[in-house]
């Protein structure tokens, strides 16, 4: 109800802007202890990790772990913050961040702006979070992509020790040749290259934290059966199916609809969804799922896990439906 009075004020500022202040308004309603969703418990075991319940927060929203705990009150049953690089980047020039409402869309080029690895994990170190996080790592803008894989070892080395799991973006639109990585002996490279150092990782610390992998949804069935046999092949740890589109399928002729970048909302949910269905046919449930793009309602929540999805994540159903969207998730899901 809240929220669907503040939305015409956020939806009056720029975007970015109205990002910003939404995070810092809910960062403080937490403080002051006005930010008490119920939480609905649905416990859910996936990649070894239990979930209280299966809906969660997608990468992207919080980029440095500045929010975790006020996010957490929302009724999440996990939370994934990044993407990070290994140093800091002020990513893409503004504007970059487009609302589409006739569509319920959003198309952003952010670039990966983020505060660097050292400090997400200052931040998640100071957090009173006790559940399951998520941290999503990625190569800075000028690392060559031949040399990503040493960016991806950075970051899981310094996050390894404070994540639930960690996830591997190779899927954004909006860093140079990033979504390379997704095909060929460079997928191969940084997929060995990461699982070798995870099992080291796991004998440092005792204890092993799961390696996901985000894919884009603009994946032909050859391109999905290529990662299926890589995923399967160095026993990667989940899958969350999937990033932006490059698509304009729905968006040509609204205003914003030809800016360059990534298409989320709910123009994605019907391209994803039938790229999460073709991933569980070909994995054939030895690898678990996370669902994301396009949910803007509990029914659409439930449909990702018909087709195969574990776990979903939300964020653009956020920025139109409200914080609501997390129990409605929740409860229609079985």
């Amino acid at each position: 109800m809240m929220y669907s009075l503040a939305r015409p004020l956020l939806f009056s500022l720029a975007p970015e802007r109205a990002h910003e202040l939404t995070l810092s308004w809910l960062k403080t309603a937490h403080k002051m202890g006005l930010v008490n969703s119920k939480f609905i418990a649905k416990p859910v075991t996936c990649m070894g990790i239990e979930f209280p319940n299966p809906v969660g927060l997608a990468a992207g929203l919080d980029k440095n772990g500045d929010y975790i705990d006020a996010l957490a009150a929302l009724g999440f049953g996990f939370i994934e913050i990044g993407t990070i690089t290994p140093r800091p980047q002020a990513g893409n020039p503004q504007p970059r961040l487009f609302r589409l409402p006739q569509a319920k869309a959003i198309i952003n080029r952010m670039g990966f702006n983020n505060d660097g690895v050292d400090k997400l994990v200052e931040n998640v170190k100071a957090a009173q979070y006790k559940g399951v996080l998520g941290i999503n790592i990625g190569k800075n803008a000028d690392t060559p992509v031949e040399k990503a894989a040493d960016d991806y070892l950075i970051c899981l080395e310094k996050v390894y020790n404070y994540a639930s799991y960690v996830t591997v973006n190779i899927s954004s639109p909006n860093t140079k040749n990033l979504r390379s990585l997704q095909s060929g002996e460079a997928l191969t490279h940084l997929l060995k290259t990461l699982k070798n150092r995870q099992t080291e990782l796991a004998e440092q610390y005792g204890h092993y934290v799961p390696l996901v992998l985000k894919v884009a949804p603009d994946l032909s069935t050859d391109d999905i059966a290529f990662i299926a046999k890589q995923l399967l092949a160095y026993k990667i740890d989940g899958l969350i199916v999937t990033n932006t589109t490059l698509s304009r399928e729905g968006v040509e002729n609204l205003p914003f609809g030809d800016e360059a970048g990534g298409l989320s909302g709910a123009p994605v949910f019907e391209k994803s969804t039938a790229c999460l269905k073709t991933f569980a046919a070909v994995l054939k449930n030895q690898i678990p799922l996370i669902g994301v793009g396009g949910i803007l309602t509990g029914e659409q929540a439930h449909a990702k896990q018909q087709v195969g999805a574990s776990l979903v994540q939300i964020y653009s159903g956020l920025i139109y439906t409200g914080p609501d969207l997390v129990q409605d998730c929740i409860r229609a899901m079985t």
